[in-house]
């Protein structure tokens, strides 16, 4: 609108400064000179219009070329924002992804050490958690280094722990061993007795039964011993304690 409005009083302003002239002259001009000046001066006002016309254009058309460069480099920058902000989250990702595989593989390998393991056990084979083995050889590493005391305490809170552990029986054992250590025969019969009755094919429970017998003989109660060990004999006539309490029982006559 604004060049269109240019243009139109650019066209106005010449054809009236043309006619000035004329104006001036008509007197001095025939019929068909003065319609031939009029014909040359429009001629002339509509060169100069189409001349100007063109020249806005053309500055109008640059402006626009102007305005879209403009516009590309906006757009440009702004592409190269989102180019660098994906960037970026493309990286928060990846860095995302990797602390997520580590913590898995940790905790797979945290897992893994809690997982119940097979271990041979006097021949048989059992599935124990790894805390339940490394507290029974803490308990036996205690009872090796001879403070018996240390071991028993630490013996019967493992099998309090782990009633049900394949390791149960073995502390329960050695539990009684700890008690005839320090001499304590009653405690290390209780002790035994346990093995006896509540793991009968613990390879520990005829040994467990020749230490009652032999605690019995120590208190000086041979009927007890005595019975214990026919008793041991009967249930376990093939064991290696089966043929000691044969060895023994006839000095308890």
């Amino acid at each position: 609108m604004m060049n269109t409005s240019k243009t139109r009083l650019a066209a106005a302003f010449l054809a009236l400064a043309a006619w000035f002239p004329l104006q001036a002259n008509a007197g001095l001009l025939d019929d068909d000179e003065a319609r031939k000046a009029i014909l040359d001066l429009r001629a002339k006002v509509d060169n100069i219009t189409r001349d100007l016309n063109a020249r806005l254009d053309a500055k109008a058309d640059k402006s626009s070329a102007l305005e879209m460069v403009n516009q590309n480099e906006q757009i440009q920058g702004e592409i190269a924002k989102l180019r660098g902000q994906i960037e970026v989250l493309a990286n928060d990702i990846a860095t995302a992804q990797r602390r997520q595989k580590d913590f898995y593989a940790d905790l797979d390998a945290r897992l893994r050490k809690l997982e119940p393991r097979q271990v041979s056990i006097d021949g048989q084979e059992a599935a124990v958690a790894p805390d339940e083995q490394t507290t029974y050889e803490a308990a036996m590493a205690t009872f090796k280094g001879g403070d018996y005391k240390a071991a028993a305490t630490q013996l019967a809170d493992f099998v309090r722990r782990y009633p049900q552990s394949g390791y149960a029986s073995n502390a329960q054992y050695w539990l009684g061993n700890a008690w005839y250590a320090q001499r304590d025969c009653k405690k290390a019969i209780a002790a035994q007795q346990v093995v006896a009755a509540n793991y009968p094919d613990s390879a520990k429970a005829p040994d467990a039964m020749l230490n009652i017998g032999t605690c019995h003989a120590e208190l000086k109660d041979k009927k007890a011993a005595t019975k214990v060990l026919k008793d041991l004999i009967a249930k376990y006539p093939d064991s290696a304690a089966a043929q000691a309490a044969r060895d023994r029982l006839p000095s308890l006559k």
